[in-house]
């Protein structure tokens, strides 16, 4: 599973050195984390459970619906979770 343990010792740096990178170059930290993400989330080889532990802990995805009333009485549901592009199946 791509993570950032594999990706440091691809690098050969250690995890404070990728850590201190934040700071100094935002953009390419957070390409590596949206890459470490992607490749996660289409990994063949684990199971939809895992996967899933895995982004809830690390991507801070989570399950959650928000309902919200207003005075007029109407409810709004607002699903805020990803969508795995099979819509049509």
């Amino acid at each position: 599973m791509p993570n950032i343990a594999g990706f440091c010792v691809y690098c050969d740096i250690n995890r404070d050195t990728f850590y201190a990178q934040e700071e100094l170059y935002s953009d390419t930290f957070k390409k590596i984390n949206e890459i470490l993400e992607d490749e996660a989330l289409n990994n063949k080889f684990l199971n939809d459970a895992r996967i899933i532990f895995y982004m809830k802990n690390k991507c801070g995805y989570k399950d959650k619906q928000e309902i919200d009333t207003t005075s007029s009485n109407k409810i709004t549901i607002i699903n805020d979770l990803p969508s795995d592009g099979n819509e049509d199946k």
